[in-house]
């Protein structure tokens, strides 16, 4: 349930109203808005008379949200929610670009990488420590080691450092990591979603390989009912039937997404094709349709990756891309 306030609600009054509905067992999340305050109600809402709290003086109009996601619902949070990570910002308005090698290989490695695409543009770093792969026997990433190493590369060049966290076990490896990825595998592994909820740093969530939209906000309502709203959303393209790309990007996610919740929406067209040479159309479809950043793959030596070189784009590559995406952002604003 919404209860929405008048414009300048007399704040007492406010203060009352929130007491008297918390005395019910409700959670209520404020959504203060340039025009209007939205109190979203969470619990059994059953009890609360709908009439009579729309009779009083302070409040606009009531309610009642049947999609059982409330927290991410953009219902309760009009405004677009903001996510910073540093100076860095995502959402409402600001893009961010995020770049760097499937996995972490080597300090010579990555701080190459980092310093070339910073000097492109990019806002964050993202490189894999622990990397889950469909086969056992393929490069697992270095771990720990490879975190200390992102932590190399973001002292060389002042970028924010993304990467994948797998297991509620390695959550103390990450204390110094800006943003926790949850990647596709484990998007509904609701225990580290748990977790994650209460570190309250930025989480940068990928919608699971066959998930749907409302199963991806469900997983984000995990992470903010646990009190961490500082969620990403992330598509990553979906499987299909199609087998000439890896996975099927869809772009009609980010539009949907941003209609459905307040949190911000990127795309990752690396792993939605698995062939760099598709990442940058796709790149560009995904700034058109209004997403709120990228993250892509980026590789000093692709042919020689342990990890994803096929469809990992060179610096220069990256470099021109992201000359594109920013034509394409201009035009569509």
């Amino acid at each position: 349930m919404i209860v929405v306030l008048k414009q300048n609600a007399n704040e007492e009054r406010t203060k009352q109203l929130i007491t008297w509905l918390k005395g019910m067992g409700l959670d209520i999340h404020i959504s203060k808005g340039q025009y209007q305050t939205v109190l979203g109600l969470v619990g059994d809402t059953a009890k609360v008379d709908m009439e009579l709290v729309e009779s009083l003086d302070i409040v606009d109009s009531v309610k009642r949200v049947t999609e059982r996601f409330k927290c991410c619902n953009r219902k309760f949070h009009p405004d677009d929610t903001v996510v910073s990570v540093g100076d860095v910002k995502i959402g409402g308005g600001h893009f961010c670009m995020i770049a760097g090698p499937c996995s972490v290989e080597s300090e010579e490695q990555i701080v190459a990488v980092a310093r070339a695409v910073k000097a492109s543009g990019a806002n964050m770093l993202r490189g894999g420590a622990f990397k889950p792969r469909t086969s056992p026997y393929d490069f697992q990433g270095l771990k720990g080691e490879g975190i200390e190493l992102l932590k190399i590369a973001r002292q060389e060049t002042g970028l924010p450092i993304v990467t994948e966290i797998m297991s509620v076990s390695d959550l103390p490896l990450f204390e110094d990591v800006d943003v926790l990825q949850v990647g596709a595998r484990n998007m509904q592994n609701f225990d580290l979603l748990r977790e994650l909820g209460q570190t309250g740093k930025p989480i940068l969530l990928k919608r699971g390989l066959a998930n749907t939209l409302k199963e991806l906000l469900m997983s984000a309502e995990y992470i903010m009912a646990s009190g961490n709203e500082q969620v990403i959303l992330c598509e990553r393209g979906i499987r299909t039937f199609d087998d000439y790309t890896r996975n099927t990007l869809d772009l009609s996610a980010v539009p949907m997404l941003h209609e459905l919740s307040h949190l911000p929406v990127i795309v990752d067209p690396s792993h939605a094709t698995g062939l760099a040479r598709l990442v940058p159309p796709m790149a560009l479809a995904a700034t058109a349709c209004g997403a709120d950043g990228l993250i892509i793959e980026v590789h000093n030596d692709p042919i020689h990756a342990l990890c994803d070189g096929a469809q990992s784009l060179t610096p220069e590559e990256y470099d021109r891309l992201a000359k594109k995406v920013n034509a394409v952002r201009g035009a569509v604003q």
